[in-house]
């Protein structure tokens, strides 16, 4: 089986890098596929199984770090764990398509690490923190507590940009999806011949 290429875009939540996910994965020229992560987190009421996540219980997913079935996995918040197994990413490249994660940067780096030639890593830097916190709010998907521990995190997250191989910073969303579009194009050595 030919391994295909990784990129990882990470961030701190609200900083805009699922949108650009998105945004690259509408381009066919680019051979994407989103890789889905494990968690052991409730799904949200808008969430699909096997879409969104393969929502495991605690249980299901220790069991799995056991058996050595993650490539990458972190306890993001206690006992909220997340991590990319490696049956999706053999899968994807199985398809022939070229993998693309929407991830926390611990687990973007740890990526890049296993794979550091095969990688592409982009951190995608909100603004500012206060521009980060409206953009949260606007959500209306979590409790202020949980925004308030969202933003404690984005500060130490962003302290991880510069390990990252590219930082896109998201003041305009246009420029932004441009920016990783040539990224990703170049990375993967798609035919660039767009607008």
């Amino acid at each position: 089986m030919q391994p295909g290429k990784l990129i990882v875009f990470s961030a701190p939540s609200g900083s805009g890098k699922t949108t650009i996910v998105q945004h690259l994965l509408a381009q066919p020229e680019l051979k994407l596929e989103f890789s889905i992560s494990a968690t052991s987190r409730a799904p949200r009421p808008e969430e699909i199984e096997g879409k969104d996540y393969y929502f495991l219980s605690l249980e299901e997913f220790k069991k799995k770090i056991k058996n050595e079935e993650f490539l990458e996995w972190e306890e993001v918040y206690r006992d909220n764990f997340y991590g990319t197994l490696k049956s999706e990413i053999q899968k994807i490249w199985a398809a022939g398509k070229n993998v693309i994660f929407d991830i926390d940067v611990v687990g973007g780096l740890d990526i890049k690490n296993i794979y550091p030639e095969q990688t592409l890593a982009v951190f995608v830097k909100p603004p500012s923190i206060e521009e980060l916190k409206i953009r949260l709010k606007k959500r209306k998907t979590e409790s202020d507590d949980k925004i308030s521990m969202r933003v404690a995190k984005a500060s130490i997250e962003l302290a991880t940009a510069p390990q990252f191989d590219f930082v896109i910073e998201n003041n305009d969303l246009q420029t932004a999806l441009k920016e990783a579009y040539d990224l990703v194009a170049s990375f993967v050595g798609a035919n660039n011949n767009r607008e």
